[in-house]
């Protein structure tokens, strides 16, 4: 079985021959490994192999590990990539440098308050629900372009790309085809998209940043 870090390259590798049969430049999209539920001991070779952008889902278990291992490591980039509670913003702007998964007023509202009270510059996505999936967060698509604005106009907040998980049944291509879309009518430069199973689709409309976890840490 192969380690992480044989995995990590590997997964390096194939984003650029995305990137090339794309018709991209080398280079332009960004990994952002998923180690949720995986402890620091399973990371730091990760870390140690050259990976700088890690995600996770969750605030609560990103605190048991991360603050020890960005003592250690000093030029981590966290982002979190799971739904966000309005009761863990404090948390949430104090630990992470990217929050991926903005999807309603009552966040928004939440952030700025975090983010003017602590004096921190966090970079900010929004999650957009492509699929229309109940059970799944994220603002409908209808609503993704005008809630940029209001992110922007009321609250004060710098967004700076849209952020989307496809339905698992379904075709991905049509969804990262959406989120590029609305992504430029909301005047956006990053897009978040891809995982372990499509993220070499996803660079070929257009992704930024990729989100791969098992393809490099393995199923959890």
């Amino acid at each position: 079985m192969a380690s992480a870090v044989e995995q990590l390259f590997t997964v390096k590798t194939r984003i650029a021959a995305a990137e090339r049969e794309a018709g991209r430049a080398a280079g332009t999209v960004t990994l952002v490994a998923v180690s949720k539920t995986f402890q620091a001991a399973d990371i730091r070779p990760v870390i140690e192999a050259g990976q700088r952008l890690f995600g996770e889902n969750r605030v609560q278990e990103a605190q048991a590990k991360w603050p020890a291992l960005r003592d250690e490591f000093t030029d981590i980039e966290l982002h979190l990539i799971g739904p966000l509670q309005s009761n863990k913003a404090k948390e949430a702007v104090a630990l992470f440098d990217v929050i991926e998964t903005l999807d309603r007023e009552k966040i928004a509202a939440e952030l700025a308050r975090e983010i003017a009270r602590q004096g921190r510059s966090l970079r900010l996505y929004v999650q957009v629900n492509t699929g229309s999936e109940p059970q799944k967060a994220g603002i409908e698509p209808r609503e993704a372009v005008a809630f940029v604005a209001r992110c922007r106009d009321v609250h004060g907040l710098a967004i700076e790309g849209l952020m989307c998980i496809p339905p698992a049944d379904e075709n991905p291509g049509p969804h990262f085809a959406l989120l590029e879309k609305l992504g430029m009518a909301a005047g956006v430069a990053k897009l978040s998209m891809g995982m372990s199973g499509d993220y070499e689709t996803a660079i070929a409309f257009g992704a930024t940043s990729v989100r791969v976890g098992s393809a490099i840490f393995g199923s959890r």
